[in-house]
């Protein structure tokens, strides 16, 4: 039976590979539970390049598991990017998505890179999910698939388009690539965070409830995106 990959562990690998990783403090917020749901956050700072975030969900006694890791570059003019991870009752859903945060224009070649990616996973089903407030700075290269029998499919998916973006990200911090205004990026990041608190999203709104929503904001903020 095919088995679902550490998506944090993944990402860190490959992030790894080229950045020193620093751990953040969490403290208690590291391991939330209440009403039969729990959530373990870790976060770390991706040196001279931004943050990284790693969440995991259990509930329902295991029924539904949900795992998402956050890069959020507020130091280099790359796209804010996060991978969710989906299982719900047999069903498994799987996102990749990129937002354009950025200083300037996205480069055609990169983006061209993500595409081909997308384009081996076009005879998966999409994961419809309606308008959202973002879908006006989500690169169309994102993915949204969802599925049976398809987690070795998903786990390719996903490390591929972690490790592409790692290696983007490293190609774009070497010095010959520039300077990003780190003040400027980071406020780009944290207009994103913000309004994705104001808009009262599912997930958003599930942790306002369970935890309170000064805790929602220190964890969306502070630990997923580093912008407090």
């Amino acid at each position: 039976m095919s088995k679902h990959i550490d998506l944090g562990q993944y990402a860190t690998a490959a992030l790894g590979q080229y950045f020193e990783l620093i751990p953040g403090n969490i403290g208690a917020d590291a391991h939330l539970s209440k009403r039969g749901m729990t959530f373990d956050t870790k976060s770390c700072e991706i040196k001279g390049v931004g943050h990284l975030c790693v969440m995991r969900m259990n509930a329902f006694m295991g029924l539904m598991k949900m795992e998402t890791i956050v890069i959020a570059p507020t130091k280099v003019d790359m796209p804010l990017f996060n991978v969710d991870w989906v299982s719900a009752f047999g069903t498994e859903t799987l996102i990749a998505e990129l937002y354009d945060t950025q200083l300037e224009p996205w480069p055609g070649e990169a983006q061209k890179k993500f595409e081909e990616i997308q384009e081996e996973y076009l005879d998966v089903e999409d994961n419809e999910s309606g308008e959202h407030w973002y879908d006006s700075v989500l690169y169309p290269v994102s993915i949204h698939k969802k599925g049976k029998g398809l987690t070795d499919r998903f786990n390719d998916a996903a490390k591929d388009y972690i490790d592409l973006f790692a290696a983007e990200l490293a190609e774009l911090s070497e010095p010959a690539a520039g300077k990003c205004p780190a003040d400027l990026k980071r406020a780009r990041v944290g207009d994103f965070a913000r309004t994705l608190v104001e808009n009262d999203g599912p997930a958003v709104n599930m942790m306002a409830k369970l935890f309170g929503e000064e805790t929602m904001r220190r964890i969306v903020l502070k630990h997923m995106y580093g912008v407090e």
